[in-house]
């Protein structure tokens, strides 16, 4: 299960993105982070707003609701999904 950290407004969590992917999809876990592909190359933030907009169609939220808290040049990040709780988050990953 995807370790999920209740913030003051909203939820965090970690996020490990494999950017140009076949297609954009959830693949399970990695560790402790949720894996995440992309069909985005790694240049200039695209696979950063390609996962942004994933995780908000993912969890049916607005894309400014979803802020990348760290990791904008690596694989590994940290999210935050502003304005949900933990329940919500967790009744809507699969």
């Amino acid at each position: 299960m995807l370790p999920l950290k209740e913030e003051k407004d909203g939820v965090s969590f970690k996020v490990r993105v494999q950017p140009r992917a076949s297609k954009n999809q959830l693949a399970g876990l990695f560790e402790d982070a949720l894996r995440v592909r992309l069909t985005a190359p790694p240049v200039d933030g695209e696979a950063n707003e390609a996962c942004r907009a994933f995780l908000a169609d993912l969890l049916s939220v607005g894309r400014g609701q979803v802020e990348i808290l760290s990791g904008l040049t690596g694989r590994n990040k940290v999210v935050k999904i502003k304005g949900v709780s933990i329940s919500e988050v967790q009744k809507r990953l699969p």
